[in-house]
């Protein structure tokens, strides 16, 4: 049997983390005897009772397998096929969906918007829905919000309410992508519902997968008409377990006594140190400011070909250039020095002493 301690943990992606302890436990606290399935289970029942508990609010809670289905379900929901979804240009609904938010909503188009550090701009917002206002034209009905977003930053809650007046003023609904939700909470040291519904949020998908469950994240929806027959769309998807206590029961072990919170701020805190290390290199450029688990830096070329044929892994295709550096829950201190380590080594060595190296290819994160 491999020695768990010794297998080499990478910065390729969050995903690669393996279960949480508490998920682990919550899960063979499951697996005893025969429990209703499909969703009737008490699993099911405490999991979404302990998100209602997060977020203070009466919400309307649904599991899905993962955060593909959960962002273009729920934007399904929220209009019809000729309506168009406004996302930030690198949104991972626009760029790394392969089309499911338009699939599963027939056709709902999504239209970019610009803005900094991956954050819309909620200038961009009046603009696309100003652009044209004829039949011919997708009608714009909601806007998503990544948080964290793409690369690393995370909304504030001022910046939340400049985008929520823009929704309220042309009558949007306004979708989070909270794939990394966590991260962003812990950075930005606030309450759940400070925000979400309490600045205009109608639907999160709150993100399980990357805070340490095996699979599985979260549809919430505060604004519960948006919810009406939520049900069926993720039956017809193929998102309805029959087993669904073990898509509930990691959020059980997660969601009691904080330990969501305190998986993502370490993951918050490994990144910070991460980006410490580098930012003390000359050769190094950090490309945006680390809020949540991630560090984007620009890497000298060789050096890039080089850590991979170390044997590390991470990105480089992401967002909006250089190379992405992801922490998780579970991510050493002894880690990020292992790394760091490498790279200086790796900095005084000549171009010239090192091979091309393998092509960054393409892959789900």
């Amino acid at each position: 049997m491999t020695n768990r301690q010794n297998v080499r943990r990478h910065f390729a992606s969050d995903n690669y983390a393996g279960i949480c302890p508490e998920a682990w436990a919550a899960l063979e606290e499951a697996n005893q005897g025969h429990t209703i399935s499909y969703g009737d289970d008490p699993w099911t029942a405490r999991a979404a009772d302990l998100v209602r508990e997060v977020f203070e609010m009466e919400c309307e809670v649904f599991f899905v397998f993962n955060g593909t289905a959960a962002n273009s379900l729920s934007l399904a929901a929220l209009g019809q096929s000729y309506h168009s979804i406004l996302c930030h240009e690198i949104a991972h609904v626009e760029t790394d969906e392969c089309g499911a938010p338009e699939f599963f909503s027939n056709g709902m188009k999504v239209l970019q918007v610009g803005g900094a550090a991956g954050k819309i701009d909620p200038a961009g917002i009046e603009r696309m829905v100003k652009k044209r206002t004829d039949i011919h034209y997708p009608k714009p009905r909601a806007v998503s919000v990544t948080q964290a977003t793409e690369v690393g930053t995370v909304y504030g809650v001022e910046e939340l309410k400049a985008i929520w007046a823009k929704t309220k003023q042309f009558n949007l609904k306004l979708h989070m992508d909270g794939a990394r939700f966590a991260n962003a909470v812990a950075f930005l040291g606030v309450q759940p519902k400070e925000i979400t519904w309490q600045v205009g949020v109608d639907v999160l998908c709150f993100g399980g997968t990357k805070n340490g469950a095996a699979v599985g994240d979260a549809v919430v929806f505060f604004n519960r008409e948006l919810a009406h027959e939520f049900d069926y769309r993720c039956k017809q998807a193929g998102q309805l377990a029959s087993k669904m206590r073990f898509l509930a029961a990691p959020w059980v072990g997660m969601l009691r006594q904080g330990v969501w919170l305190r998986h993502a701020a370490h993951a918050n805190a490994m990144a910070q140190l991460l980006h410490q290390e580098l930012r003390a290199l000359p050769e190094v450029r950090i490309l945006f400011p680390p809020q949540a688990n991630s560090v984007f830096a620009e890497l000298p070329p060789h050096v890039i070909v080089a850590l991979r044929q170390a044997g590390w892994k991470f990105y480089t295709f992401i967002g909006q250039g250089g190379c992405r550096l992801m922490c998780a829950w579970d991510t050493r201190e002894e880690d990020v020095r292992a790394f760091i380590n490498d790279l200086k080594r790796l900095l005084v060595q000549a171009p010239t002493d090192l091979d091309p190296g393998p092509t960054d290819h393409r892959k789900p994160v």
